[in-house]
């Protein structure tokens, strides 16, 4: 089975997918933005822009996702944000026929939470204490820009599953998607700091720098 984690960037995709390997003995996350930076450090900087239009990017997410499918018996979760619909039928639309399980679930929020998550993620909190609320956003430029149309792309009824997120917590995210995929995660035993804590390490781990 598929996990394929939607929604803007800033809504939670990349935390919930590692909640869920966390607690899903045998889970597996496979990125798809890893291709694309791949694709991305390839190139002179000149030429890099949304790598999602290159068709060696949809061919390469399928391919990886569909081998990874076919050899390993875990679950298999994949964050990304994907709105376009060609792009989505070239990668979640093809593995389906292909006829692999495939859940799609998009995550949303209202635009101001998802502004909030924004400014929070990676180093925010330091950025924020040491050059105003607004600075961190500076260096989420490109999710900013994209934001409006994230959120009005994932509510067409060819993205769903819609989970709204504004009043769940990242383990309650996780445990809606498993409930509604028919899979049982573990007990979340951590306590409220450990989950910060981690997430915060899982934030960090994940930010970006080209």
């Amino acid at each position: 089975m598929l996990l394929w984690i939607n929604g803007p960037f800033g809504a939670g995709k990349t935390q919930t997918a590692h909640e869920i390997r966390r607690r899903l003995p045998g889970s597996v996350v496979c990125d798809p933005e890893d291709v694309g930076f791949g694709l991305h450090r390839m190139m002179p900087p000149r030429l890099r822009g949304d790598f999602q239009d290159l068709p060696a990017w949809r061919q390469g997410v399928f391919e990886v996702l569909d081998h990874v499918l076919t050899h390993h018996h875990g679950v298999v979760i994949a964050p990304m944000t994907v709105v376009e619909p060609v792009y989505f039928r070239e990668t979640v639309g093809r593995l389906r026929e292909r006829g692999h399980d495939v859940r799609h679930f998009a995550l949303l929020a209202e635009r101001g939470t998802v502004l909030r998550r924004l400014r929070e993620r990676g180093f925010g909190h330091v950025v924020q204490f040491v050059a105003g609320v607004d600075a961190a956003l500076r260096g989420e430029s490109f999710a900013v820009s994209k934001l409006d149309l994230c959120l009005e792309r994932l509510r067409e009824e060819e993205f769903g599953q819609q989970v709204w997120t504004d009043r769940l917590t990242v383990p309650q995210v996780a445990d809606h998607i498993a409930a509604a995929s028919g899979l049982t995660l573990a007990p979340n035993t951590e306590s409220a700091l450990q989950g910060h804590l981690r997430r915060a390490w899982t934030g960090v781990k994940h930010i970006r720098l080209g």
